[in-house]
């Protein structure tokens, strides 16, 4: 199958998450402009963009839908001009990515009873996209012949406590000649860094990607029984429920809505939860620690995100600068250099700084 060659079902549809706050990458992340509008690598496109990009490669354009924070539609908007106007939901108040996956199946299931969506990040790194597309194509005709919830895992290469790590149980044997289909057995999220070494050393956990598939009618049958206010508030208007009515049902109760992850509403509570093991190379680009574990590979183990930078003696920094400016490292090793608008930090790499830089993030947001 070419690249440009949209698969041959027309049922499968994705839905984009671009609402977070990208908190962990601040300065480069900023309360105005989080990071999933930015362009951290120099390739004239932000991480929505390659996220949408990926997707339209294998799947019709007009079956991708965005969800967003409400002070972010116009940048969504002038990012994906292509996207139609009822293809962008904008959430009015900041909630988990619960009830959002509720919304959105609601708006697709009314288009296509037999819609199959894969929920995905705007924010992740893909290194292989062919081996991709095959994992996702896969998974979801998996879990539209299984009516499960399947998420996307993949094997730890380090014992990073910012992941989400999941216990493969059972196989599902040989599907379709695929043996890489695995019941869910626990999930654990953002474990302390000596069970997330325990973990990788087993064997028997995956990162969790942030990837999930299910039919749109398996997602609604689970949410309304973990978040009842959610889907029966839609569903109790049937089929009359206008694009318009619900926008504005959605104004006026969204902030009635329970702040719970999909995760913690489906993952948690493992019954019928799968898993794929997938190969495609990936990283989330969610901490500036993170960013340094997965593109450390210099002659000096620095990361330098689309910046002119000169550096001497200098080991183990991650280092983004704004276009047009230059800058100098002399003896700094292990260090985050990064610059965006009027701040610049410098802070030790390690963990502990993730929570300065989620600090510094949320002192900038009482002042905005």
């Amino acid at each position: 199958m070419g690249n440009n060659t949209p698969h041959t079902s027309g049922h499968y549809y994705c839905l984009i998450l671009a609402g977070g706050k990208g908190r962990r990458l601040w300065p480069v992340s900023r309360p105005e402009t989080p990071k999933q509008f930015i362009d951290f690598f120099g390739t004239g496109r932000s991480l929505l963009q390659h996220t949408y990009d990926r997707f339209r490669t294998f799947m019709p354009e007009d079956h991708i839908y965005v969800s967003t924070y409400k002070d972010y539609e116009s940048y969504v908007r002038e990012q994906l001009p292509g996207l139609a106007a009822d293809h962008l939901l904008c959430e009015p108040v900041r909630r988990n990515t619960a009830p959002i996956v509720a919304w959105a199946t609601h708006r697709i299931e009314s288009r296509d009873p037999r819609a199959t969506i894969v929920i995905t990040p705007s924010d992740q790194f893909i290194v292989n996209e062919d081996i991709f597309r095959d994992d996702v194509l896969k998974g979801l005709d998996h879990a539209a012949r299984e009516k499960c919830f399947l998420t996307m895992g993949i094997r730890p290469s380090r014992p990073e406590p910012g992941y989400g790590y999941i216990q493969i149980g059972d196989s599902y044997g040989t599907d379709g000649g695929d043996a890489s289909f695995y019941k869910v057995s626990s999930f654990t999220e953002k474990p302390e860094r000596e069970f997330a070494e325990m973990f990788m050393k087993s064997g028997e956990f995956l990162w969790n990607t942030g990837l999930f598939i299910s039919a749109a009618e398996t997602i609604r049958i689970r949410l309304s029984s973990l978040l009842p206010r959610v889907m029966r508030s839609f569903d109790a208007n049937g089929e009359s429920f206008s694009i318009e009515a619900e926008e504005a049902w959605v104004n006026d109760n969204y902030a009635t809505y329970p702040n719970v992850s999909l995760e913690s509403g489906i993952l948690e509570g493992t019954d019928g939860v799968s898993v794929k093991l997938c190969h495609f190379g990936w990283t989330d680009i969610g901490a500036w620690h993170g960013i340094y574990e997965a593109f450390a590979y210099d002659a000096e183990d620095n990361v330098v995100l689309d910046s002119d930078v000169t550096s001497s003696d200098t080991t183990g920094c991650v280092i983004s600068l704004p276009k047009g400016r230059k800058c100098v490292v002399n003896g700094l090793h292990d260090f985050i250099v990064a610059e965006r608008g009027d701040v610049l930090m410098i802070t030790p790499r390690s963990d502990s700084s993730s929570q300065v830089v989620r600090l510094m993030y949320d002192y900038e947001m009482r002042g905005a």
